[in-house]
């Protein structure tokens, strides 16, 4: 097995590196101590891949794989979120990129999808795949009728299936980071010259896309390793299986204090328009404005407030691509963009 690659161990969804020679010293630090009890028994786990994993805000569990099963239907039914007492007036598939594992993403999606259907009258099914890659060739293939996508695979997809951006989020901008170990003695990109680098997925827009092109710009050549999800770019750096990791800020923030403790930014991007509630032009205009707003008179409430920023969507306003996303098309990502599988 080559090192940071991973394997489960049934019955349990628990992903186990045998490369011990990379294992840190958690005395090195007392936050990283605390980490290491929180994330890793003795010291064992390296990284979460996808799916074999349940990370929730604060740690990481082996659990049994029937009740991964259980905990996710059970959080789809709730997300269906038919409004008691009144017949649905139709039902829409509604997609979200697997930024996180999926049962934290259930946990911050199912409250308001279920409270956006109350508001609309609508049947909303939420459904989270397994990979970014996977949730990207859904949307090529025009799959999802609602969806949240990184911004440019709006943009890369605009002149074909021609998704259209109904929300975003007004409280911050989408910045990607490079972050390292907070003892690394990295301090400037160059130093990253044929380094080991861990990225959420190849397309994924900031924490990897965006990046990339940016070192490559800089004449940095370095040696990618795709994980699969944000919290395991954190995790391969944090345990040393890496130099450095692509990240977002959005997803950083969520992180626990223990891990975010131990990390450095060493790099951000510029920053640009994040993640938008999106729409298949297939999906009749008076559905469009009622979903964005409901959403919007969603997030006046302080439930509805807490609701709309767990799901990445703080302070949301109206979505515009040639005002928000078309000046994208500029930054020259093409070569760049990893198509997937159909």
């Amino acid at each position: 097995m080559r090192r940071g690659e991973g394997q489960c161990s049934s019955p349990f969804l628990w992903t186990e590196v045998t490369d011990k020679s990379t294992r840190l010293d958690p005395s090195s630090s007392p936050s990283l101590n605390r980490a290491s009890k929180a994330i890793a028994p003795a010291g064992v786990i390296r990284y979460i891949r996808l799916p074999c994993c349940l990370i929730t805000l604060d740690r990481v569990f082996p659990i049994p794989y029937r009740l991964v099963v259980r905990l996710l239907v059970a959080a789809t039914l709730l997300g269906t979120g038919f409004a008691h007492g009144a017949e649905s007036k139709g039902s829409y598939t509604f997609y979200v990129t697997p930024q996180l594992p999926p049962v934290v993403m259930h946990q911050a999606w199912s409250p308001l999808l279920k409270r956006l259907s109350e508001e609309t009258g609508y049947t909303f099914r939420l459904d989270i795949p397994p990979s970014i890659p996977a949730f990207e060739t859904l949307m090529r293939k025009g799959i999802p009728d609602f969806v949240f996508p990184n911004p440019y695979l709006v943009v890369v997809l605009h002149k074909t299936v021609g998704y259209i951006p109904l929300i975003r989020s007004n409280a911050m901008l989408l910045e990607g980071y490079l972050v390292v170990r907070k003892d690394s003695p990295l301090q400037s990109l160059k130093e990253l010259k044929g380094k080991a680098v861990a990225f959420p997925a190849p397309n994924s827009f900031a924490a990897s896309l965006y990046m990339r092109s940016l070192l490559a710009k800089e004449g940095i050549p370095i040696q990618p390793r795709y994980v699969g999800a944000h919290s395991n770019v954190y995790r391969q750096v944090v345990y040393g299986e890496v130099e450095a990791g692509g990240g977002v800020n959005y997803s950083f923030d969520r992180e626990p204090q223990e891990i975010r403790d131990n990390l450095r930014i060493l790099f951000k991007t510029p920053p640009t328009k994040p993640h938008p509630v999106s729409a298949h032009p297939r999906i009749p205009a008076t559905v469009r404005e009622a979903v964005t707003a409901a959403l919007l008179r969603i997030a006046t409430t302080p439930e509805g407030a807490v609701m709309m920023d767990k799901a990445q969507l703080p302070k949301p306003v109206r979505a515009d691509y040639r005002q928000d996303y078309q000046s994208m098309e500029q930054l020259g990502l093409e070569k760049f963009f990893v198509y997937g599988e159909d």
